[in-house]
C-alpha cells in the first residue's frame, strides 16, 4: 500500500495540474501551503479527492477545527484521523 505522504503528493500535482497551478518546485514539510502555487479551491479539491480515496475527510471528523499552514501540518492532519485497521 502506498504511504500517505505519496497519495496527498499525488494527488497534489493531479490537481495542480487539472487546475493549471504551477506548484513551487519542491514540497517540504516547512512549506507554507500559501506559497505551494494552488489557491484556495484547489486545495478544496483535493481534500474532496483524498476523500474519494482514503474514504476519510479529516476536516469532518476532527472536532475543533485547524486549519494547517504548512505542508507538515497538513500530513500530519491525513495521519491522526486516518482510519486504524
Amino acid at each position: 500500500m502506498k504511504q500517505l505522504d505519496q497519495i496527498i503528493r499525488e494527488h497534489l500535482s493531479a490537481v495542480a495540474e487539472d487546475t493549471g497551478a504551477q506548484l513551487t518546485n519542491e514540497i517540504t514539510p516547512d512549506t507554507v501551503l500559501l506559497q505551494t502555487g494552488m489557491d484556495s479551491l484547489g486545495f478544496a479539491i483535493l481534500v474532496a479527492r483524498l476523500e474519494s480515496e482514503l474514504e476519510y475527510d479529516p476536516f469532518v471528523i476532527m472536532e475543533k477545527p485547524c486549519y494547517p499552514t504548512t505542508y507538515g501540518e497538513f500530513l500530519a492532519i491525513y495521519e491522526k484521523y486516518a482510519p486504524q485497521n
